[in-house]
C-alpha cells in the first residue's frame, strides 16, 4: 500500500493527498512535520535526507518533492486521468506546477503565514503588502491562461491544475482584497466540485 508522511495542512502534503484521492489509490497517511514531529528520526531521515514533508513509500519506492511524487503518481496509477503520454501536452501542464513551486510559493507565503498563522500583532505588514501586490499579479498570469481553456492542463483536471490548486482555496477563502480573475475565479469553481478536492484541500486553514 501506497504510505505518505506529511500533515494534512501542509500545502506540499495536500498536493499529494489530492492527488491519491483522484486517482483512488488506496493510501495510509502518517502526520509528520510541524507539531508532528518525526521528521528528524532516523528511520525518517534515512528515507527522507532533508527532514521535510512529504515523503511517500509506494512498494519499494521512495519519493520526496512534492511535484515529482504527483508525476510519479500520475504517471503509475493515471493513465486515464491525470497523465498524457503526450510529451508535449504533458510538458504544458508541468510548466504550471514549477511555476506554482518556484515562482508563487514565496510570495504567497507571506500572505498566508500573516492572515492565517501570525496574530495581527505579530503580522510584517511590510512583507504581506509586498506579497499580495506580487501573488496578484501572478494570479493574473494564471487567469489569462484559463481564458480558453477549463485546467491549466488542459481540457480536463491533469498534474499542472495541483499545486496552483491547492494554492487557489487559501487566496480565495483568505480574508485579503483580490485582483477580479473571472477565469481562475471559474477554474476555482471548478475545482470545489470534485469530491477529492474538497477531502484533501478544503480544510480548515492553519
Amino acid at each position: 500500500m501506497l504510505t505518505i508522511w506529511g500533515r494534512g495542512n501542509s500545502t506540499n502534503v495536500k498536493k499529494v493527498l489530492w492527488c491519491a484521492e483522484e486517482l483512488g489509490v488506496p493510501y495510509e497517511q502518517i502526520n509528520a512535520g510541524g507539531a508532528f514531529g518525526l521528521v528528524n528520526d532516523p528511520t525518517y531521515r534515512a528515507m527522507n535526507p532533508n527532514g521535510l514533508v512529504p515523503c511517500i513509500k509506494d512498494g519499494d519506492v521512495v519519493l520526496w518533492e512534492s511535484n515529482t511524487i504527483v508525476r510519479y503518481l500520475a504517471a503509475k496509477y493515471g493513465e486515464e486521468t491525470l497523465f498524457t503520454r503526450d510529451v508535449a501536452e504533458r510538458a504544458s501542464a508541468e510548466k504550471w506546477m514549477d511555476w506554482a513551486t518556484s515562482t508563487v510559493a514565496i510570495p504567497f507565503r507571506d500572505v498566508f503565514w500573516n492572515i492565517v498563522r501570525r496574530s495581527p500583532e505579530e503580522r510584517d505588514m511590510a512583507a504581506l503588502e509586498k506579497g499580495l501586490q506580487t501573488c496578484s499579479g501572478l494570479m493574473k498570469i494564471a487567469d489569462a491562461a484559463l481564458a480558453d481553456k477549463p485546467f491549466l492542463s488542459g481540457d480536463r483536471l491533469g498534474v499542472g491544475d495541483i499545486p496552483l490548486g491547492c494554492f487557489a482555496y487559501a487566496w480565495f477563502e483568505m480574508p485579503i482584497e483580490r485582483p477580479a480573475l473571472p477565469h481562475m475565479t471559474a477554474w476555482y469553481e471548478r475545482l470545489k466540485t470534485r469530491p477529492a478536492y474538497r477531502k484533501a484541500v478544503m480544510i480548515p486553514l492553519t
